[in-house]
């Protein structure tokens, strides 16, 4: 697969990005190298990363609990801690080899330890790869609400090595799915169509369709980085699927959700605002929501969670001056902005969604 160029830095992919990171490392001269991973990727991914690294120096490897409830700032102080403890400086680099959880943290501890150190994002599960770690977003939660606090900050690269998803379960590749689909929702109805046929979840026949959609989103990106504009059309299906999200992690009765289960939810809901208020059709909705319901089932919400759930939504960061804006479909592949939608409309697209 081709090196793909974003606006200051590359992402590559496979034998290439050992290349590109190996010349990289030489020619850098960093006074410390460390590699942050989680206690899956410790396991799983880090012997496979370090065996291909060919450089003369000691690299410290940094280890956080895997998992969004460890997202915290909590977190991020340990790590700091752990960077000034073993003599990181200006001059040090941040390798994040993990999924969402790692290269959004890792980012942003990177991004403000002695106000800003280099990072490289290295990817490990499907949804790292197709979203998290491409386009310079990181953060924390705050609690359990989703990625309150960041910063927009681009890694020096990205590696995609996409090997590194034999270690995924199948639950995984379906949550990176979902941001994979989001993708063709808002810009390519072609690439939907194509992803709606596929049978199975394997690596061969995902490849080019990992790289397409690191393509669509890194164009998005580069065309409006600060997310003033176009780039909240990334954000089809969160603003109801992150409130889902935070309430299921915050509710000991509920099953936590994994991120592409809640958006899925989010884009069945959001589709149905988006006939109600931009134009959908109602065969290209009902091709949504069988679609996600196909692949991702139903979460099974009260009356009573839908109220919370709803209450959620005044944290989105979409919002501005107390309303509650979102990015809906015209059609399938044409995205718009900065939606209003009443409020009996959100109880609607719970009721659509529960049916």
């Amino acid at each position: 697969m081709k090196t793909i160029p974003s606006t200051s830095y590359s992402i590559h992919f496979n034998e290439t990005c050992y290349k590109e990171l190996n010349a990289y490392l030489e020619t850098s001269h960093f006074s410390k190298i460390f590699i942050l991973v989680d206690t899956n990727t410790h396991t799983h991914c880090l012997p496979k990363f370090l065996s291909n690294i060919d450089i003369d120096m000691t690299l410290e490897i940094i280890e956080m609990e895997a998992g969004e409830i460890h997202k915290t700032l909590d977190t991020c102080t340990q790590i700091w801690h752990s960077l000034s403890d073993l003599d990181g400086d200006r001059k040090s680099l941040i390798i994040n080899l993990g999924g969402g959880v790692v290269t959004d943290l890792g980012g942003f501890v990177a991004s403000t330890f002695k106000r800003g150190i280099r990072f490289i994002n290295v990817p490990t599960s499907l949804l790292s790869m197709v979203d998290a770690s491409v386009g310079g977003k990181t953060g924390v939660d705050l609690g359990t609400i989703k990625n309150q606090i960041g910063v927009i900050n681009f890694s020096d690269m990205v590696l995609v090595d996409v090997s590194f998803l034999e270690t995924l379960p199948a639950e995984e590749m379906r949550s990176g799915l979902a941001e994979m689909l989001k993708h063709g929702l808002i810009k390519d109805s072609d690439y939907w169509n194509r992803l709606c046929d596929l049978k199975a979840l394997n690596i061969s026949d995902l490849e080019g369709l990992i790289h397409e959609s690191i393509i669509i989103k890194n164009e998005v990106v580069k065309r409006d980085p600060n997310e003033q504009g176009e780039r909240k059309q990334l954000n089809f299906g969160h603003t109801l699927g992150h409130a889902i999200e935070s309430y299921c992690l915050d509710n000991d009765n509920l099953q936590t959700l994994l991120h592409g289960e809640a958006i899925a939810a989010g884009m069945i809901m959001e589709g149905y605002l988006s006939m109600k208020t931009c134009g959908l059709s109602e065969e290209e909705l009902t091709q949504i929501k069988n679609t996600f319901k196909t692949i991702y089932g139903t979460v099974d919400l009260t009356k009573n969670d839908k109220s919370s759930i709803i209450e959620l939504l005044k944290y989105d960061k979409k919002n501005s001056h107390g309303q509650i804006k979102y990015a809906l479909l015209e059609s399938i592949g044409i995205c718009k902005v900065d939606v209003i939608v009443e409020d009996q409309l959100i109880d609607e697209a719970f009721s659509y969604y529960a049916s």
